[in-house]
Formats: C-alpha cells, sequence, structure tokens
C-alpha cells in the first residue's frame, strides 16, 4: 500500500485528500491511499518520516512550507530559488523538496491572459510562503514586480502608499493576491487597494479559491476587469506533484 499524504497545521479545510482520493478512485489506481497528517510543531516531521510505512511523498501546506527545508536531504534547484516546498519525495531513503505551487501558478497565469499581451508590470500581496513561488513565476516570464504589505521594506510597497499615489495601480496591469484574506468563512475580507482605480486593463488573480468567486475578485468584476481563483492552479500544482512522485524526471 503506497501512502501519499499532506503535512500542515491545522488541515481541517483540506484540498488534497479530496483531490487525490478522487483521482485514485477515477483512474483506477489500487493500493494506493493519501492521508492528512496535521503537525502542531515541525519538530515532529522525523518521527512521521520514520513511523509511516510505505510513504512515497508528501504534500506541504501552512505553515511548514519553509520550515520543513532543513529536513530535507535534497532541493529541486526552482524550489531552492523560490525558497519554499510544498512538495516532498521520498526515494532509497532520501528526502527531495519541489516547489510544484510554481508549475501550477505558471500554467493558469499563461492561461489567464490568453491572448492578451502579458502585463509588463505586477503587484504581489503579500510576503508569505506562497508570495515566493508567484515571485519566480513573473521573473521567469520577464514580468516586473513589487510586493505589497503591511510594513515598508525593500521593493515593497505598503497598502497606504498604493492608496496614496494613483501610479502604483496605473502603472501595474496584473494583481496577484496571495494572502488568505477573503478565503471562507471570512469571505468579506479583501486586501485594502484603491479598487475606484481599477481599469478593464487590469487582471486580477487571488489564489484564494474558496469562494470560487472572492470579495477581491468582485471589486474586479465590478470594474470590468479579468478575474481569476487559484483553483486552477491547485489543481496544476497537484498533477504536478503526482508527476514527482512517479517519475523521476524534473517537472519543471
Amino acid at each position: 500500500m503506497r501512502t501519499f499524504g499532506l503535512i500542515g497545521y491545522p488541515l481541517s479545510h483540506s484540498f488534497s485528500k479530496k483531490y487525490f482520493t478522487e483521482k485514485f478512485e477515477k483512474e483506477g489506481i489500487e493500493n494506493t491511499v493519501y492521508e492528512l497528517f496535521p503537525l502542531e510543531t515541525i519538530d515532529a516531521f522525523p518521527e512521521l518520516i520514520k513511523s509511516t510505512p510505505n510513504l512515497v511523498g508528501l504534500n506541504v501546506t501552512i505553515p511548514y512550507k519553509q520550515a520543513v527545508m532543513p529536513f530535507l536531504d535534497e532541493l529541486d534547484p526552482k524550489a531552492e530559488a523560490i525558497g519554499a516546498v510544498n512538495t516532498i519525495k521520498l526515494e532509497n531513503g532520501k528526502l527531495k523538496g519541489y516547489n510544484t505551487d510554481y508549475i501550477g501558478f505558471k500554467e493558469s497565469l499563461i492561461k489567464f491572459v490568453g491572448p492578451n499581451p502579458m502585463p509588463q508590470q505586477a503587484l504581489i500581496l503579500g510576503t508569505g510562503g506562497a508570495s515566493k513561488a508567484v515571485q519566480v513565476t513573473l521573473e521567469d516570464l520577464g514580468i516586473s514586480y513589487q510586493f505589497v504589505s503591511r510594513k515598508s521594506a525593500d521593493n515593497q510597497l505598503t497598502y497606504d502608499e498604493i492608496t496614496s499615489s494613483p501610479h502604483h495601480l496605473a502603472t501595474s496591469s496584473l494583481i496577484v493576491n496571495t494572502t488568505p484574506l477573503g478565503m471562507s468563512p471570512n469571505i468579506e475580507d479583501l486586501p485594502d487597494l484603491p479598487y475606484k482605480q481599477l481599469t478593464p486593463n487590469h487582471f486580477l488573480y487571488d489564489l484564494v479559491y474558496n469562494p470560487l468567486i472572492t470579495a477581491f475578485m468582485q471589486k474586479g468584476i465590478d470594474a470590468n476587469c479579468w478575474v481569476k481563483n487559484g483553483l486552477e492552479m491547485l489543481h496544476g500544482q497537484a498533477e504536478a506533484a503526482w508527476k514527482v512522485w512517479n517519475k523521476s524526471t524534473n517537472p519543471n
């Protein structure tokens, strides 16, 4: 019985178990299970590895995408560049970390923009683990970006600075929300932006996928913007993780 699973804490709203369990049933993948492994502390990770027989692969979610890295034997170059891991493969007693969030987001963003010109400038809302995959994707696609957070730092704007200067939204046609703002059950929450400055030329991408239309996206819809949620990215990163676990080739 091959075992796969998800580590993080808490895991009460896990997408992964339902997705992979349905995938195994639909595709006739036998002798394979996907379990949830809620870890109150990352220090419990080595014991989990030791005590779980036939463990082949793990997904990693909040808050351990960075904290798990010191426990791994090797990092895929893209995961190392991003500085975060969301997929782990166990092979020959070794643990190797990957980042399939990058793959999921990149493929989804390219589809989202479609035949339109690729935006030249972007704002990344939030500076957590998810923002790192977005950052490297934009770099690889040649899109300039600035982070937006509550605190000021190098190459990082505050929400107050965005509001006080129309220049920032006027020159950044792509806005990516990597924060959990608006996620169920707090569906009325949204990033503090001057939404009245949005135009039909803006692309709003929200990594949140529950609800399917977030408050952030609704502001974009009201302004006739292009909008997208994170569900396609989630499916993409899951399928990329499955490829990692079942093939020796690099998925990037």
